[in-house]
C-alpha cells in the first residue's frame, strides 16, 4: 500500500503554503512550521527596531541558517554524550568482567 499524503495549510509570515505531507506527520509539520514562524518574526522584529526591513526570503534564509546552526550545536552534544555513554559502558563492562573472574 502506498503511503497516503494530504494537503497541509501553514501559515508562516502571514502568508500560506500549501505542502504535501504525509499521513501522521501532520502534527509535527505543524510543530514545525510554528517554531519557524516564530523564529522568522523575531527576526523581522529586530531588523524593524534596527530601521532596516529584509524581504521575506532574506529573513527565512537567516531562520534557516540560525535553526540549522542549532541543529549542529545539538548534534555534535549528541554525538559527544553517546561517545560518553560508550566509554562508561566498556569500562562497566571490564569492571564487571573483572569482578566475575574474581569469583571464579
Amino acid at each position: 500500500m502506498a503511503n497516503e499524503s494530504r494537503t497541509l495549510v501553514l501559515t508562516i509570515l502571514d502568508r500560506e503554503y500549501r505542502v504535501n505531507c504525509p499521513e501522521g506527520a501532520e502534527v509535527h509539520l505543524q510543530e514545525a512550521a510554528r517554531y519557524l514562524d516564530q523564529k522568522m518574526a523575531e527576526i523581522k522584529e529586530a531588523s524593524a527596531a534596527s530601521g532596516r526591513l529584509p524581504a521575506s526570503d532574506r529573513i527565512a534564509v537567516i531562520a534557516a541558517l540560525n535553526i540549522t546552526h542549532q541543529m549542529l550545536e545539538l548534534q555534535a552534544d549528541l554525538e559527544e554524550q553517546e561517545a560518553i555513554f560508550s566509554r562508561l559502558h566498556a569500562q562497566l563492562d571490564e569492571a564487571l568482567g573483572r569482578g566475575i573472574q574474581r569469583e571464579l
